[in-house]
């Protein structure tokens, strides 16, 4: 109960900080950098739960140790060796 209560009062004071900061930069001739990024992050934060969604359910979503795979020993390639000092080069 303590947790929800908390976290209920933390969304409700940053949700009056962003209001604050949005209406000081509308109304105020000497709103700054403060109330700017104030507004711009709560903006941008606004955003974030629209786009995410979990791994499961999102389209195209890499499996679960697809690159363990990838990066394992055994699928690796191996490149061409280096040409030894004396073998000189092939004028083309």
């Amino acid at each position: 109960m303590a947790g929800r209560i908390a976290r209920w009062g933390a969304v409700l004071g940053l949700g009056a900080l962003w209001w604050w900061a949005v209406l000081r930069l509308a109304l105020a001739a000497d709103a700054g950098v403060l109330e700017g990024a104030v507004a711009a992050g709560g903006w941008g934060l606004s955003l974030l739960p629209v786009h995410c969604v979990p791994k499961a359910r999102a389209a195209g979503a890499v499996g679960q140790g697809r690159w363990r795979e990838a990066w394992s020993v055994s699928l690796a390639t191996t490149a061409s060796p280096r040409p030894r000092s004396d073998g000189g080069s092939d004028p083309s």
